[in-house]
């Protein structure tokens, strides 16, 4: 069995799946983010053994989460649950478990599930996106994640799409992220005169009952997607492109969003399957036990 752990900055999720993808057990608590990265690695440790004592046996472990392992230093990096960053997490939580362990970035870990046994299972290669509080994506191929020689594999979310764009955390400017993520058409909402108390959904909403400043941000929202994914596509041309997040539940995106997909695509034709997920929350945590497939659990599992 696969124990597959979620850990974000606001709860530690966590799944036993049984070697068919089967969810057996689901548990969560929240992150004790202010009280450091040594009290963190133990709710992870107890979350595990909670499950593993109701599994009733040992399981593999695979662990999601926010940022990823430096492929220089080994270390975390890019994580919004800052503690976390700069330390050996991998390394610590393997010594803290005393077995073998996989980690990768959420977003990876989401691209996986929906390739396994998703809305991409059966393609060949997938692109996961994210769209949330922020914007990131995955890269399966086969079945296999591809993280990527320096671990950022699938990270459109930092192309930057206008450079006179919004400051981004990273240090540059007009990243995808600042632009449509949930907090991204919210802020150029916002700077185009609307109401700065309005958050995404709000302002979806609103367009949809007309609002002229609403209607305008979403177009530039569409654009700015199809410009954006339109540059993965022609680097990576996939089989099928996943959405998942918040703004993954706008239905306009898979109409308006990809014929602007369609137009700035380098071909005279978009066939892509753009499709909303299928596991919706739980892709993310079934993705981390998935990065253990069946055939590589020790059999003590």
């Amino acid at each position: 069995m696969r124990i597959g752990i979620d850990l974000g900055g606001t709860k530690i999720e966590g799944v036993v799946l049984d070697n068919n993808g089967r969810e057996l057990l689901r548990k969560r608590v929240a992150t004790p983010q202010a009280e450091g990265y040594r009290v963190i690695l133990n709710a992870v440790a107890q979350l595990t053994g909670t499950l593993e004592a109701e599994a009733g046996r040992r399981c593999s472990i695979g662990i999601g989460t926010p940022g990823a392992i430096s492929a220089v230093t080994g270390c975390m990096k890019n994580s919004n649950t800052v503690c976390l960053n700069g330390q050996p997490l991998l390394e610590d939580l393997r010594a803290l478990l005393n077995r073998p362990l996989r980690i990768a970035n959420d977003a990876n870990c989401f691209a996986l599930s929906e390739a396994l046994d998703g809305a991409g299972e059966g393609h060949n290669v997938v692109f996961g996106v994210i769209m949330g509080t922020g914007v990131g994506g995955g890269v399966v191929f086969n079945g296999q994640l591809h993280a990527g020689r320096q671990h950022i594999g699938g990270e459109w979310g930092h192309n930057i799409l206008e450079r006179d764009g919004p400051a981004c955390y990273c240090g540059h400017h007009g990243c995808v992220e600042t632009l449509i993520s949930g907090p991204g058409l919210a802020a150029d909402f916002h700077r185009s005169g609307g109401d700065s108390a309005l958050a995404a959904g709000d302002i979806v909403a609103l367009a949809a009952q007309g609002n002229v400043l609403a209607e305008t941000a979403m177009r530039r929202f569409f654009d700015r997607f199809g410009r954006a994914l339109a540059t993965v596509v022609n680097i990576l041309d996939p089989d099928v492109i996943v959405l998942g997040g918040g703004l993954s539940n706008v239905d306009r995106l898979y109409t308006e969003g990809r014929e602007r997909v369609a137009y700035y695509v380098f071909n005279d034709e978009f066939t892509t399957p753009v499709l909303r997920n299928i596991h919706g929350d739980s892709s993310g945590v079934r993705g981390a036990a998935q990065l253990w497939r069946p055939h590589e659990i020790d059999p003590a599992c």
